[in-house]
């Protein structure tokens, strides 16, 4: 039993190289991946869950105290990334390419931030609370607010079931969101085992369900075209420097200014995945699993690189 608690930390830990281990056997192997089909959703959920376990009340009420900076974070969250998913999917038709995905593109761009976005910013040493607060609001209002930006931006390329996308939404973000905070409401005694195991078990849910887009995709993509792998390190470069940009032009204090940046850039691609996988084909998924697996590296990459510019 003394070596579970190492086995979570390794979990969280090494999120980035897990990411791609699980993407690089899922393309070679995909049947150890597709047999988590029936169950994605779930896994997404898991995620939520998780994040409701470690919300701490006062990180809550501190990043409360500054409502200005969330408003701002979270209106930068949904007009920024969406219009640059929109331009992502604009070159990716006109490169030729299927339109599903394109459309990929704009549900990516229109996800709320992604639950690994926290863990980064703490790593970067950057606000926690207030990266908590913009990822638990724009979780809520992503029920609204992903289903209705799609429709505007994605009605060219397909028909975009709102409702049944409000609904999914609700079940696998809201939902599971506040049943974690309800137990760690209730049971706030074993916050230091939820801080120890909740992020693990989020990251694993992640490593699976991008894993199983990647396997459902295999035989697609070694025939995506370069651009929609350029498109995707673009949308996610865009994502970190616009959020750079807006937290300099409102005077946002480093620490600020490095959360915004971090919770732009990131985008909750997994939700984007679960959505794509249940309401449209398996290639409008296929750029939410590429983003997913490299905004995870980019983000792990820099935070390691913020380390060591401090310790040099």
């Amino acid at each position: 039993m003394q070596h579970a608690p190492m086995f979570w930390q390794f979990i969280s830990r090494y999120l980035a190289p897990l990411t791609l281990l699980g993407a690089s056997v899922a393309y070679f192997y995909p049947p150890a991946f597709l047999i988590f089909k029936d169950y994605f959703l779930w896994f997404f959920a898991t995620t939520m869950f998780s994040l409701g376990l470690v919300m701490n009340p006062e990180e809550a009420k501190d990043a409360l105290s500054k409502p200005l900076t969330i408003v701002i974070g979270v209106c930068a969250q949904f007009s920024v990334m969406p219009v640059l998913g929109f331009a992502a999917a604009t070159m990716t038709v006109a490169s030729g390419a299927d339109p599903a995905l394109a459309l990929g593109f704009i549900i990516v761009g229109c996800a709320p931030g992604a639950m690994a976005s926290n863990v980064i910013v703490y790593l970067m040493g950057g606000a926690v609370a207030y990266s908590i607060a913009m990822t638990l609001l724009a979780s809520i209002l992503s029920p609204l607010m992903t289903p209705l930006l799609v429709e505007w931006l994605g009605g060219a390329y397909m028909n975009i079931p709102f409702l049944p996308m409000m609904k999914t939404i609700f079940l696998i973000v809201v939902l599971p969101l506040a049943l974690g905070m309800l137990l760690h409401h209730r049971f706030p005694q074993y916050q230091v085992n939820y801080e120890k195991i909740a992020p693990a078990i989020a990251a694993l849910a992640i490593i699976i369900i991008c894993s199983y887009a990647v396997a459902a995709n295999q035989g697609r993509i070694a025939q995506t075209p370069w651009v929609v792998f350029l498109f995707v390190v673009i949308l996610n470069a865009g994502g970190y420097l616009a959020g750079w940009f807006i937290g300099g032009l409102c005077h946002f204090d480093r620490k600020y200014q490095i959360t915004l940046a971090v919770e732009i850039g990131m985008q909750n691609a997994g939700l984007g995945v679960a959505l794509a996988l249940k309401h449209f084909s398996p290639e409008a998924a296929l750029p939410g699993a590429l983003f997913a697996v490299w905004c995870i590296l980019t983000a792990a990459g820099l935070s390691r690189w913020k380390k060591l510019k401090e310790n040099g």
